[in-house]
């Protein structure tokens, strides 16, 4: 019988952080105006409460692959012809890190992620709007 060696999430994080050329916030907004498509994989709650980025698409992480691939019948029309440069981002830079090796996995092997997320963009002052309050939330 083999023993099977267990591995924490943060050996694995690693490893995935480690395969990627994650981005800086302000490298993802250049990226995006040349064209990257950013993809924001959020909850819509938490969108909702803590604003969205103008520009990027909505994809819920449970269904990624699916609204990425074109061959899986269900991608994103706003994916569509799009998807070999995708940026993905969470709320702190560590699921969309795991997701972003998934989808190198599939051959889409220019996404890479936001290094710190969500909150290091809004920390960094780049544009989010919809806050629930109604107000556009821009850190300093």
């Amino acid at each position: 019988m083999s023993v099977r060696t267990r591995r924490s999430i943060n050996d694995v994080l690693a490893e995935a952080q480690a395969r990627l050329r994650r981005l800086t916030p302000a490298e993802a907004a250049l990226a995006m105006r040349e064209g990257a498509t950013l993809v924001d994989t959020r909850d819509g709650d938490v969108r909702a409460r803590d604003g969205s980025i103008p520009g990027a698409v909505h994809v819920p992480l449970s269904v990624l692959e699916w609204r990425v691939d074109p061959d899986s019948g269900n991608q994103n029309p706003a994916l569509a012809g799009r998807e070999n440069r995708l940026i993905l981002l969470c709320r702190d830079g560590y699921s969309s890190t795991l997701a972003a090796v998934r989808l190198h996995e599939l051959g889409f092997t220019n996404t890479t992620d936001v290094i710190g997320g969500f909150a290091a963009w809004a920390a960094a002052g780049l544009p989010v709007d919809g806050a629930r309050d109604g107000e556009p939330r821009r850190s300093a």
